[in-house]
Parts: C-alpha cells; sequence; structure tokens
C-alpha cells in the first residue's frame, strides 16, 4: 500500500510560499530525492507523480514542488527566471536538509532538468545526478514562444499562451537564459550522471542528449526513452524512466538502511519522525504507515490507529467466512465487508445494553456491513451471517480484554 503524499511548504526564492509533496516509502527511508519539474508544468504532473511513486519503491523518498507562480506555490510567474528557479531548488535542498535529511539523488524533468544540472555543485551532499529529456541550452525554451520574442523585446513583455494557458513571458526572463550554460556546468560536474531522452522527441530534440553527455564526465550514462513523448504522458514510460533510475542510482547511493527490530511475536510500532504522529507498524516482515487526520494534527499518510482496528474486524470477517464457506462447499463467490467506527452515547445505542460503557458515558460502536456473493439459498446466507459473528477479532472485541503495561529496555 503506497504511503500518501505527505503536502509541505516552504519559502523560494522571492519570500513566497512553495507548495511541495514529499513521496515515502513504506518502510526506512534510503535515501531521499529532489525532483524539479518541466517549464510551466507542476510537481502534479502524471509523469512527476509517477516516478516519484515508483522510487518509493525502491526505498527513496522523493520531494517534488511547484516552481515560484506555477501550480499551487505563490508568487508571481512573470517576475520569475531561471536564475530563480535554481534559487528556489536550493530553497528545496536547505528544505529537505534541516527537516528530514539532504538529497542523495537530483532529478530534473525538461528545463528542470537543465536546472538541476545547475545546481548540482551547491548540493554537496548529491551523489547523483538524473535528467530527463533535458535541454543543452536554456535558451531552448524560447522555442515555446519565439512568435512572441520581437513583441517581448519591443514592449517588455507578452502573454503568451504555453499548453493552453497564459502566461505573462517578460524581456528579464529571456536575457537571464543567456547568462547561463548548461554545458559548461555539466563539465564541472563531479558526480554521477544519467541522461535519459527520447529518440523521437520532438520538444527537445535528442542532439541535445548527445551534448550534454559529451560534456560530462565519467561516470556518466544515456538511456534512450524510445517511443516516449517529451512529457512522458504514457505512465508506462514514466515507470519504465523511473526504474531506470533507481536501478541506477542504486550504486551511488548510500546502503544505510537503519537495522530492523527482529520480531519473533507481536508487533512493533515506532515513531518515523514525521509529522507529529507518523509511526511505522512493523509486523514480521510486513511494513505498514500509521497516522492521523490532517484535521486533528496529522499527514493522513496511513490509516489511524482505529482505521487499523476496523481493518482487523472486516479482514478477519473475510477470512472467517471463506474458511467457513470452503470447508462446506458452499459456492461463496466473493465477500465484501465494510467496517464503520463512531464513539457514541450508549443512551443512543440500542444495541449496547449491558455493555461496559466508559467515564464519559459513550461506547464504541462497530458498524459491519457485509456483502455476499454466490449462488446459495437464503438460509445459507442468515448461516453465513452468524457465522461473521464467530471471527475471532470480533470475539475480542465484544468481550474484555486485558493489557498489561512493562517498560521494555532497548
Amino acid at each position: 500500500m503506497p504511503v500518501k503524499p505527505i503536502k509541505l511548504t516552504f519559502e523560494g526564492a522571492h519570500g513566497a510560499e512553495l507548495a511541495a509533496r514529499l513521496d515515502l516509502p513504506v518502510g526506512p527511508v534510503r535515501a531521499y530525492a529532489l525532483f524539479a519539474h518541466c517549464f510551466t508544468c507542476s510537481k502534479d504532473l502524471t509523469a512527476a507523480r509517477k516516478i516519484a511513486q515508483s522510487l518509493t519503491l525502491q526505498g527513496i523518498g522523493v520531494l517534488r514542488f511547484d516552481f515560484t507562480g506555477l501550480g499551487g506555490s505563490g508568487g508571481d510567474f512573470s517576475s520569475t527566471n531561471f536564475t530563480s528557479n535554481l534559487e528556489d531548488l536550493r530553497r528545496a535542498a536547505d528544505f529537505m536538509r534541516h527537516e528530514f535529511a539532504a538529497p542523495r539523488l537530483l532529478i530534473g524533468h525538461s528545463l528542470g532538468g537543465a536546472a538541476v544540472l545547475a545546481v548540482a555543485d551547491s548540493v554537496p551532499e548529491a551523489t547523483a545526478v538524473a535528467t530527463i529529456a533535458a535541454p543543452a541550452d536554456v535558451e531552448h525554451v524560447t522555442h515555446n514562444f519565439d512568435g512572441y520574442l520581437d513583441d517581448i523585446e519591443r514592449d517588455g513583455q507578452a502573454e503568451v499562451s504555453l499548453g493552453g494557458r497564459p502566461f505573462v513571458i517578460k524581456r528579464q526572463f529571456v536575457e537571464d537564459l543567456r547568462h547561463h550554460s548548461v554545458e559548461a556546468a555539466v563539465g564541472k560536474l563531479h558526480k554521477a550522471l544519467l541522461v535519459l531522452h527520447a529518440p523521437m522527441d520532438q520538444t527537445v530534440g535528442i542532439e541535445n542528449a548527445g551534448r550534454i553527455y559529451d560534456a560530462a564526465k565519467h561516470p556518466k550514462s544515456y538511456v534512450s526513452l524510445d517511443s516516449a513523448d517529451h512529457l512522458l504522458r504514457n505512465p508506462d514510460d514514466a515507470e519504465y524512466a523511473a526504474n531506470v533510475i533507481a536501478a541506477w542510482a542504486k550504486r551511488y547511493l548510500p546502503d544505510d538502511t537503519p537495522e530492523q527490530p527482529e520480531v519473533s511475536e507481536g508487533v512493533v510500532v515506532r515513531e518515523t519522525g514525521l509529522g507529529k504522529f507518523q509511526s511505522m507498524v512493523i509486523a514480521g516482515q510486513h511494513r505498514m504507515i500509521a497516522d492521523e487526520p490532517e484535521n486533528v494534527g496529522g499527514f493522513d499518510s496511513g490509516p489511524s490507529p482505529y482505521d487499523f482496528l476496523s481493518a482487523a474486524l472486516g479482514s478477519c470477517t473475510v477470512m472467517t467466512l471463506r474458511l467457513y464457506a470452503d470447508q462446506k462447499q458452499i459456492p461463496l463467490d466473493s465477500v465484501r465487508v465494510e467496517v464503520r467506527h463512531e464513539k457514541i452515547h450508549a443512551e443512543d445505542c440500542a444495541e449496547c445494553a449491558g455493555k461496559p460503557v466508559s467515564k464519559s458515558g459513550k461506547i464504541d460502536r462497530f458498524e459491519r456491513l457485509i456483502t455476499l456473493h454466490g449462488d446459495f439459498t437464503d438460509d445459507v446466507r442468515t448461516r453465513l451471517l452468524e457465522i461473521a459473528d464467530k471471527c475471532p477479532v470480533h470475539r475480542t472485541l465484544e468481550a474484555s480484554s486485558v493489557i498489561v503495561t512493562q517498560e521494555h529496555s532497548a
């Protein structure tokens, strides 16, 4: 089960609040990556989300954010330029360094690829850089609005249409591009480099990949994205790129995964250090995230404790019914159980007579909705519903339990 991305914000180059998402693996974070999106795109582009999700499966946490004036970030896009984009990236790396850990892997898509190449030396902890469809010359971006360049030069700015959306491009944006050399930055790069590019990219030609690769020192690698388009609209292309990056980066990322506790019996739960409530649940070989909803101060990055309790009742019910149906050779095609939990006043609960009540006068009420699919009689259906009550977790919840607490030395 993937962990829900955590919503974060940090201050950008112009002082605006930048919107970010942190995608985390289920289990220990082997390393963090910083992802820079393409020109006028956003952190929520399909390719960005897919790449981040795929990297988390390899134990890599990924921070993706919207540059100033784009997506969910504040600020005025027309006042930004490539220089301010680079500062946004540095601020993002600083934020990660302070709140989590500095990024060991930098990933950039299109102009974002040029940006991570330009800032790589200012992130000393980063050991590897991966670019996707990146231009070798940042002035290449002006091809997106070359029909307006004369207007921008003459009037100081122009409203252009990019991807069907209006953007104001100012003269300072165009002039700033002339002060940056991607190839010069690549030549000074002392980190492993992976260049991914599609031969038929109609936005940034494949020759750009060749120029970047030639300018770089070893270790460097190139991987073709075959028939992918510039934005990796096909989720399979985005997943392929992510898997290649993860496999390649493994050589350059630290193998400092914290040793996990051995669990012979029971379940271990420990804080992750992220937010107020987020916890890692370790059950044998399984790893899960527990959290609380945002409205009570959590990240909503995983089920709440009561969600886990409801899941225990629901899953136990499904398993019990399946076991009984198989033993009795009942043609039960499928079972679906929905569990709803609430704390209500005992006096408002008709089914709660005789049940123990808390000091507040409330009681926990679990409502279980069972859907049975199969070709069997009403009598069999009634019997199956009776068997549901024999689920071991059901019996535990209805009976009184004893909890013994002891301090355990680490």
